[in-house]
C-alpha cells in the first residue's frame, strides 16, 4: 500500500495527525484501515509521527456537515470529543472553503465551529449533568464524587461528548499528577475510564488547569477539560460564566452560555508540518 498524506496541528501544544480520508479510496474505511494498534504506532513519538490524537476525517453521514471527525487517542482507544482537535479541523475546512464558519460531525453530535478574534470558537453543546451521561458506574453525586487518590478528593464530573472530572486544588504544583492521573482514570467509577482535571481557582473568572487525559497522559492542553472544569465550577458557585483558563501550552476561553446551556471554546491554532504516513506505521510490518 502507499503512504498517506497527514498535517501535524496542534492547540495550545495539544497536537494531532490529522488525515483527510474524504477524497481517498480504499477497500474497506480509513477507521478501518488505521485501527487501534496502527493508531498507538503512528501516535508513539519516538517510533511513530507523535501526538496526542489521531484524527480521521471522513465524508459526513449529515448531509449539513462538511466531515466526520473520528478520534483515537495515542493508546488507540476511540474518544467521541476532543475540543482542541475540533478547532484544529474547523480551521482546515474554513481555510479549505474560504468561509467563516464549519460544521463537523462527531460520534458526540454535530459541532458548529467559527473564525474568533484569538483563533477559532466552537460550540461544544450541552454538558451531560446526570449520572448517566458521563457515565459513572453507578448512581452518584456528580458534584461530588466518592473518589480520593493521595491528598486529592471531592472531585466533580460531567460529560462534554467524553467523560471528566475536576479536582479543585490549592496548589497544583504540589501533585504528582504522574502518579495520581492514571489511579483516578482508571477508577472503578468510570467504567469508560476519565479525563481527570486538576484546577487552581484565581478568581471567579480565571484558573489554572492541568488535565490528564484518558488514553494519551499529562497533555499541554484539553478543550474539552477546560470546558468540564468550567461546567463543575460554576456548578459548584466557584466561577463566573465566562472564564480565562490557562493551562501549560497557553489560554482558552471558555464560556457557559446561560441563554441555551451550551458551552462555547475559543482558541489558537496552528500547523506544525505536513508529511506521509509510511505504510509500515500502518501495517505494522518491517518495524
Amino acid at each position: 500500500m502507499e503512504g498517506l498524506l497527514f498535517i501535524k496541528m496542534h492547540g495550545l501544544g495539544n497536537d494531532f495527525v490529522i488525515i483527510d480520508g474524504r477524497r481517498i479510496s480504499y477497500d474497506q474505511p480509513l477507521e478501518s484501515l488505521i485501527d487501534g494498534e496502527a493508531s498507538a504506532r503512528i501516535a508513539d513519538r519516538h517510533r511513530g509521527i507523535g501526538c496526542d490524537q489521531l484524527i480521521l476525517l471522513a465524508a459526513p453521514k449529515n448531509s449539513d456537515a462538511q466531515t466526520f471527525m473520528h478520534i483515537r487517542n495515542a493508546d488507540g482507544s476511540e474518544s467521541s470529543a476532543c475540543g482542541n482537535a475540533t478547532r484544529c479541523v474547523a480551521a482546515l475546512l474554513m481555510d479549505e472553503n474560504g468561509g467563516d464558519e464549519a460544521i463537523i460531525e462527531t460520534n458526540a453530535g454535530i459541532l458548529i465551529a467559527e473564525g474568533a478574534n484569538n483563533g477559532v470558537r466552537v460550540d461544544m453543546g450541552e454538558p451531560g449533568l446526570d449520572w448517566g451521561d458521563i457515565p459513572l458506574a453507578q448512581d452518584e453525586d456528580t458534584l461530588h464524587l466518592p473518589l480520593q487518590a493521595s491528598s486529592v478528593s471531592d472531585g466533580a464530573a460531567c460529560s462534554m461528548g467524553n467523560p471528566h472530572a475536576t479536582f479543585f486544588v490549592d496548589d497544583i504544583d504540589a501533585l504528582d499528577l504522574e502518579k495520581i492521573g492514571p489511579v483516578l482514570e482508571h477508577d472503578p467509577i468510570f467504567p469508560e475510564r476519565a479525563n481527570i482535571g486538576f484546577a487552581e481557582i484565581k478568581g471567579k473568572n480565571e484558573l489554572r488547569l492541568r488535565v490528564w487525559e484518558r488514553g494519551a497522559g499529562l497533555t499541554q492542553a484539553c478543550g474539552t477539560g477546560a470546558c468540564g472544569t468550567v461546567v463543575n465550577g460554576i456548578r459548584r458557585g466557584l466561577l463566573g460564566r465566562n472564564v480565562t483558563c490557562h493551562l501549560d501550552g497557553g489560554t482558552l476561553e471558555i464560556e457557559w452560555r446561560e441563554a441555551d446551556n451550551h458551552v462555547l471554546m475559543s482558541g489558537p491554532v496552528s500547523v506544525a508540518f505536513t508529511g506521509m504516513v509510511a505504510p509500515s506505521l500502518i501495517t505494522g510490518k518491517g518495524l
